[in-house]
């Protein structure tokens, strides 16, 4: 809404958003990161956290892809680096999430996902918002076991056209192979085959339990059963971010600064 002419949203809109702000104005603010291996539902439980908490969602891969096509100075840079070749720094990525935080949408903190992946870049992020006078609140690692997520994500089965997703187990279509609506047929991801999912996997686990050990040690983790039903890990995440006993709870800010 910021980039649009108010005058061309609707009424409706802007009520709409109005009764959002007033509703987000009193929630206490929370700095969370989602860590979990490819599968384990992050996805499903992001929006809920974003809503239940008016935060907002940050994914280093899509910020950094705007970042480049807005031109800003950190974006310039990050696309020199890209087109050199070059893996763009941690610096950069951790610049690029301060420019994010000073959105309006915000202000009651945000949920990080897909960083960071090393000890090095946790310990970049942390100096970044001790500048702001801040802190992470919450990790939320979402633990699986690697033969539950093969199941998951083998079984996948998308119609390209629409997006729609199946599950050969847990949402099948009605005819094997052809999507419902359209009777056209369904695909399955080149990634979503055992092979891929392993490596992927043997990564994944390689890469973050440090960073899960690290912010262990400062005793942010709650680790919560992801292969349980979604509304099951959507109560274990309300309960881990409930933060009424939190000894550095931020105040609710005004609704000037949203």
């Amino acid at each position: 809404m910021a980039s649009a002419n108010l005058e061309d949203v609707s009424n409706e809109a802007l009520m709409n958003e109005m009764m959002r702000r007033m509703r987000c104005a009193t929630k206490p603010e929370k700095r969370v990161i989602l860590i979990g291996p490819p599968g384990c539902g992050k996805g499903t439980q992001s929006p809920v956290i974003k809503e239940q908490h008016c935060l907002c969602h940050l994914a280093t891969g899509d910020m950094l892809r705007a970042a480049v096509a807005a031109q800003t100075p950190l974006g310039v840079m990050a696309k020199q680096a890209m087109d050199k070749g070059e893996l763009v720094t941690d610096d950069l990525v951790v610049g690029i999430i301060d420019e994010a935080l000073h959105r309006p949408a915000c202000s009651k903190g945000f949920i990080l996902d897909g960083f960071p992946r090393t000890v090095g870049q946790a310990q970049k992020l942390d100096e970044m918002l001790a500048k702001r006078g801040e802190k992470l609140d919450k990790v939320l690692n979402f633990k699986i076991a690697d033969s539950i997520l093969e199941e998951r994500i083998t079984g996948r089965w998308i119609h390209p056209a629409s997006g729609r997703s199946y599950h050969t187990k847990f949402a099948p279509p009605k005819r094997p192979g052809i999507d419902d609506i359209t009777g056209e047929k369904l695909i399955q991801r080149k990634d979503d085959n055992a092979t891929v999912l392993k490596s992927r996997l043997e990564a994944f686990h390689k890469q973050t339990s440090p960073v899960i050990n690290y912010y262990e040690r400062k005793g942010l983790v709650a680790t919560l059963h992801a292969e349980k039903a979604p509304e099951v890990v959507t109560k274990e995440i309300e309960k881990a971010l409930d933060l009424s006993k939190s000894s550095h709870q931020e105040k609710p800010k005004s609704l000037r600064n949203w």
